[in-house]
């Protein structure tokens, strides 16, 4: 069960980064399976967000067959979302746009 380990040491990591408001992961359909923010915005974030990447991803493959999305990130005033989309989840990153980033 190494994988299950590596997956919360990643989270914990992700999480110690300053400026992160929280981590969740949820299949394409919008279930949240794991998550460190409340439960409402685990339900709000996972829910529209899978939504959004998958437009995302079917607008990057009708303008490229060939192409597939690999990270979508969106900033607002107030939050930074960030997302890395895999075969089965997604891994979602909120954060205040001022005290995280780059």
């Amino acid at each position: 069960m190494s994988s299950i380990t590596d997956v919360e040491s990643t989270l914990s990591r992700i999480s110690s980064h300053k400026g992160v408001k929280g981590v969740l992961i949820c299949n394409h359909s919008g279930s949240a399976i794991r998550s460190s923010l409340p439960p409402d915005e685990t339900e709000q974030y996972s829910a529209l967000i899978s939504q959004l990447a998958s437009k995302a991803s079917s607008v990057t493959r009708t303008l490229d067959a060939e192409d597939d999305l690999t990270f979508l990130r969106i900033r607002s005033k107030k939050h930074e979302i960030m997302v890395a989309p895999d075969k089965e989840f997604l891994l979602i990153v909120v954060q205040d746009p001022e005290m995280g980033g780059e």
